[in-house]
């Protein structure tokens, strides 16, 4: 198993993955000792699944979280103000805070990392190679050929009408998560500029705390070694961090150390909720997956690969993952619904898209063509070509049900049954029509509700944000594919 970097592997105690969780010994991690007990196979590499729980910690984040970021979604960023707070704040920052995440076989790239003064306009260079794994041994190969790193300072040219929305999904799902760091580490927009009122007011009305993090682990704002704006990270909070190194992506030598610490990316003074990497990993992972509905399921374990490899680094805890993930299947349903919220925006770094359904099935055709071109045939037979790590479904499923809640418990017990997401969040289904277009939205939203995942999680408080929290989109895909077939 191979951990962002190309050279670093290490052994399991199971003879064939994928592992149950009853062969690791001990069976999972439990306490703050995470990083030290992470010696299993590769699809079942879960950091601690439990060191997140603090009742502190738990208590004052999972109503807070949800409120926020409805209030994001509510209050539409109508008006030049709204607008313009997200202007100069939404492809930089978040580029520079969530920058890359390699995969298990992946290595990570060291020069997107470099690039902060590009990152911002180029909408997360790095989206063009490192989730193309996901698309299978021939597919992927094609995408790689054509958008790929030429060296350091520079990639290969993505087509304009795909390039478009990458940068413009990225920016306003980074923007989100950029200003979430920062409002519950020390309830600012930035680390300095106080958060507005009405935000602020959501903490306070949940009950919440800033820095919650460092409370719980008594590394609070300000301490030595601690984030200066507070929340401060794993490898900061824990007495010891697991070492490992290999070459990068562009095969320079690394480890996670030069990766938290610095030179090559330093986390010390970026809160860690919610992780901006696997916001943005699984805001690339949906976009692709629509693009390329044949690889749908294989890209939502790509999205959950990229988000897990960060508690692995010891860069993020696991509700940073999880906060992450909810967020970008949040904004990514609102995108492909048209939300009129979400159109017409200026973010740094992106034209404005009035319309992202006519945008995605334009970025489709035209990934399409080049895809067939690169790979000699069809796409629907391309994609079923794989080698690589993708291509067991069984496995792909274990390691996609481990990170749906990292076992992490109910909270809101009376959310633990099924929950409507046609009657929570209609727009949710979406996230399906999009790539199977035969499907109904009605059909799409029952689909997700059948196959969601555990409720009752630390988000899922039986709102329209908390809602997501709980999709389990390698199974709704799944289902979708056998539904779509059938009609």
């Amino acid at each position: 198993m191979r951990d962002n970097f190309s050279g670093a592997t290490r052994g399991s105690p199971c003879p064939k993955p994928p592992c149950p969780l009853s062969a690791i010994p001990g069976g999972l991690p439990s306490g703050r000792k995470w990083l030290n007990a992470t010696n299993w196979s590769h699809r079942q590499e879960i950091a601690d699944d439990r060191r997140d729980l603090d009742s502190f910690v738990e208590f004052h984040l999972r109503a807070v979280v949800c409120g926020y970021y409805r209030s994001q979604g509510a209050r539409s960023r109508n008006g030049p103000d709204e607008d313009q707070r997200w202007k100069g704040r939404t492809g930089r920052q978040f580029c520079s805070h969530g920058r890359n995440s390699g995969g298990h076989n992946s290595p990570t790239n060291a020069a997107s990392f470099r690039r902060t003064a590009t990152a911002g306009a180029s909408g997360c260079l790095h989206y063009r190679p490192q989730l193309a794994d996901g698309l299978g041994t021939t597919l992927g190969s094609a995408y790689v050929a054509r958008f790929h790193y030429i060296d350091e300072k520079q990639t290969s040219r993505l087509p304009e009408s795909l390039d478009d929305l990458i940068r413009y999904a990225t920016a306003i799902s980074g923007a989100h998560s950029s200003e979430g760091k920062y409002l519950f580490a020390n309830g600012t927009t930035d680390g300095k500029t106080p958060a507005p009122s009405a935000e602020a007011d959501i903490v306070s009305a949940a009950g919440g705390i800033e820095d919650v993090f460092g409370h719980a682990y008594h590394l609070q704002a300000g301490s030595p070694g601690a984030d200066q704006y507070g929340n401060s990270r794993p490898y900061q909070t824990e007495p010891s961090v697991t070492s490992f190194a290999g070459p990068d992506y562009l095969n320079h030598p690394a480890d996670n150390f030069v990766y938290n610490h610095g030179p090559v990316m330093d986390l010390t003074n970026s809160p860690s909720y919610p992780s901006g990497h696997t916001t943005y990993g699984y805001t690339g992972a949906v976009l692709l997956a629509a693009l390329v509905p044949e690889r749908y399921a294989e890209m939502i374990a790509r999205g959950a690969e990229y988000g897990n490899d960060r508690v692995i680094m010891g860069s993020h805890y696991v509700m940073d993952v999880l906060g992450g993930r909810t967020l970008a299947l949040y904004d990514m349903a609102h995108l492909l619904a048209n939300d009129p919220a979400y159109m017409g925006l200026s973010p740094r770094g992106a034209a404005p898209i009035a319309d992202f359904q006519a945008a995605v099935k334009k970025a489709r055709a035209e990934l399409g063509e080049i895809l067939k071109a690169g790979c000699g045939n069809t796409i629907a037979a391309c994609a079923t070509e794989d080698t690589g790590r993708f291509n067991h479904a069984d496995a792909d499923e274990a390691f996609y049900d481990v990170t749906q809640t990292y076992g992490l418990p109910a909270v809101y017990p009376n959310n633990a049954g099924a929950e409507d997401v046609g009657k929570l969040a209609h727009e949710a289904g979406y996230l399906l029509t999009t790539a199977f277009p035969s499907l109904t939205l009605d059909q799409a939203d029952r689909i997700l509700t059948e196959t969601e995942g555990p409720g009752g999680g630390f988000l899922d408080d039986g709102s329209s944000f908390g809602v997501y929290s709980r999709l389990n989109l390698y199974a709704a895909a799944q289902r979708a594919v056998r539904v779509a077939s059938a009609r």
